[in-house]
């Protein structure tokens, strides 16, 4: 029998869930740097545990919690460079926060502001994306502009498992491979589409597949492991970076909080499935291998978690010290010439908010 093709997925692995190595580490890692992204890891935590807080007493809005997702986001935003344009879905904080986002923004844009989404720093990035996996092709967009102009940036993208399943995906892979274009693909798997689970999306065996008819490098990495995150992305990055073309990059990790706050995972979510995926969290498993090899320590730990404390309060005071906009903002950024119809509905929403 002929063959025209054979193709492979290769997995990334170095930590164990119990914190111990499975094999030789990479050969860039660092303990110092390790040690700086377990920290930004460690703020994140604080970061999401402090805003659903907020939600649960009315100071916030619906909110997309990122618990357990903490070494793939920070991996992610740590393999880009300042240049690179990130196009996020609605979850990944450690990614932004590593490239500048401040907290209060992310606050701000899950208050109900849309001024949250005009970052201060990345001011090329992409604005979240609620809609599933359309920041895929505003991704792979940039990753042509980036080719016709003769930049050495790359334009790097996430969406869910549920997100792969897209069109919008499939299309944009496509396109990075027909135009060889500089793209990562992050497909972060955390088990569930909210209800829907892994199994029930796709018959692929793997998430990263789903690059190969698009001939794009494929690889699926532990997500729970920084060591394995960082080496995916760098393998990834270099090769957009030097025009070996683009990667589709998948993540397993997993889901710990429900899928937003205005939902409730114990519907359709097994507590022994839950229990179990706690034994594998990113945090834990980065904590043992640090204080195993004299990088880390509880007094550390505990003088972190203070200034986290510190620091993500402050931000929670400048969001809730920002002056609330007039309700006409809302319509005063659609149009450079507003419709008769729009105007209308301005002058009704100022007329009736002056009424109460």
């Amino acid at each position: 029998m002929a063959v025209a093709a054979t193709f492979e997925i290769e997995y990334l692995q170095y930590l164990g869930p119990d914190g111990k190595p499975v094999g030789a580490l990479p050969e860039h890692a660092d303990p110092a740097r390790m040690v700086e992204l377990f920290r930004q890891m460690l703020f994140v935590r604080t970061f999401d545990s402090k805003a659903i807080a907020l939600q649960r007493t009315g100071k916030l809005g619906t909110y997309a919690s990122c618990l357990g997702h903490e070494a793939t986001h920070v991996g992610i935003g740590a393999a880009m460079r300042p240049e690179d344009v990130f196009a996020p879905s609605y979850r990944e904080y450690g990614a932004q926060f590593m490239r500048g986002v401040h907290p209060r923004e992310v606050l701000m844009y899950w208050g109900g502001d849309e001024r949250g989404n005009d970052f201060e720093i990345p001011r090329h990035d992409f604005p979240w994306c609620v809609p599933i996996a359309t920041q895929c092709l505003h991704a792979a967009g940039a990753a042509l502009a980036f080719k016709l102009r003769g930049e050495p940036r790359v334009a790097v993208t996430c969406c869910g498992d549920g997100g792969s399943s897209k069109t919008d995906t499939y299309a944009a892979i496509n396109s990075a491979g027909a135009y060889d274009l500089p793209f990562v693909q992050c497909i972060i798997n955390n088990g569930w589409a909210i209800s829907v689970p892994r199994k029930a999306q796709t018959g692929a065996r793997t998430l990263a597949q789903k690059g190969l008819a698009g001939g794009l490098y494929c690889l699926q990495v532990d997500g729970n492991d920084l060591f394995a995150v960082l080496e995916g992305m760098r393998r990834a990055m270099e090769r957009a970076r030097s025009g070996q073309g683009g990667s589709v990059v998948e993540f397993l990790t997993y889901r710990l909080h429900d899928h937003t706050t205005a939902d409730d995972a114990r519907r359709y979510r097994d507590e022994a499935e839950v229990k179990a995926a706690w034994e594998r969290e990113p945090i834990a498993r980065l904590r043992t291998w640090l204080t195993d090899n004299g990088h880390w320590d509880e007094e550390r730990e505990r003088a972190w978690a203070e200034e986290c404390g510190r620091r993500v309060d402050a931000e929670i005071d400048a969001y809730l010290g920002t002056q609330v906009q007039p309700v006409e903002a809302m319509f005063d950024y659609l149009y450079a010439d507003p419709p008769p119809d729009l105007l209308a509905q301005r002058a009704a929403a100022i007329a009736r908010e002056q009424r109460a």
